[in-house]
């Protein structure tokens, strides 16, 4: 068994699952995929459930999720889950998808159904989830800061709390046009939501940061070690909620940040779960994946 495969270990189930107990028909795809802990929550749910079924990291090169979906079909793929740069290549390659994942807009998890590829986004209703477990209080009557907005996991969380209207909405990006066409965007989807945008480096943002609620960092910037918040003190307040969607390292730049203001924070550990156990119920409908995939992930490899 391998770490990580590649398309071209999917030529044929004997090389696909050699030395393996199980037959591989889940997947994460990416690019690059090794980092993925997919794999670590998704397995043991498998296993508690009794499933008789492997779930792998895939490696797939930009431009090849069309190959990928073929190839996967060909062997009895149930499905896969997408992650970056792959999640509007996989939108654009399903025969059908959710009215979620279109607002979205991007797909992070695939379903083979019959002779059509089903398309669907967990992510925003996952985030949903993990506020509401973190901070007991419901993502919807929250005013919302989205720093670094402009990336793909920023315009899913972004599209959920319009979705769900949450009354206040700052999206905070280093690009402001990009923030210009998602909350055009926003405003297509007929919400109460008022919606605004920033730059960091406007002379405002301070003040507006801390009328927000909740604070969501979107972007990768802590992921790194060195480096810095991604937001600076005097835009964080005591008993805000602030949530970083990084989880590793679990304690973040912004989080530290935060702690150290009085806020009451959390990390991307609890959107990681709940996105994926989701993703599991479209794969298998009825199913409670949800403490197996807490256990798997808490068994840190």
């Amino acid at each position: 068994m391998k770490d990580v495969y590649r398309l071209e270990d999917l030529v044929s189930r004997e090389v696909l699952d050699a030395g393996a107990d199980k037959p591989a028909r889940l997947a994460v795809l990416g690019w690059p995929v090794k980092h993925s802990a997919s794999p670590r929550m998704h397995q043991p749910a498998l296993d508690a459930g009794g499933m008789d079924v492997r779930y792998i990291r895939l490696e797939v090169e930009p431009g090849r999720i069309p190959e990928a979906f073929e190839r996967m079909r060909a062997l009895g793929f149930l499905g896969c889950n997408v992650t970056v740069p792959h999640k509007l290549d996989a939108l654009e390659n399903c025969d059908e998808v959710d009215g979620g994942a279109k607002s979205l807009g991007a797909v992070n998890t695939v379903v083979f159904g019959g002779e059509k590829t089903l398309g669907f986004n967990t992510d925003g209703p996952g985030f949903a989830r993990a506020v509401e477990e973190e901070f007991g209080r419901p993502l919807a009557g929250l005013k919302v800061v989205i720093a670094g907005a402009g990336g793909g996991a920023g315009q899913a969380i972004a599209t959920q709390c319009v979705m769900l209207g949450v009354p206040d909405l700052l999206l905070v990006n280093r690009t402001v046009a990009k923030l210009e066409t998602l909350a055009e965007r926003l405003g297509k989807l007929g919400s109460t939501t008022r919606v605004a945008t920033m730059s960091f480096e406007d002379g405002g943002l301070a003040e507006a940061c801390r009328g927000g609620e909740l604070i969501v960092n979107t972007s990768s910037i802590g992921l790194k070690q060195g480096d810095p918040p991604i937001l600076t003190s005097d835009c964080l307040r005591a008993g805000q909620l602030v949530y970083d969607c990084i989880y590793a390292p679990p304690v973040t730049p912004l989080l530290a940040l935060a702690e150290a203001a009085g806020c009451r924070t959390a990390n991307g550990f609890s959107m990681l779960l709940h996105q994926g156990a989701l993703a599991f119920q479209r794969w298998f409908p009825g199913t409670d994946p949800l403490e197996a995939m807490r256990a798997g992930l808490a068994q840190r490899s």
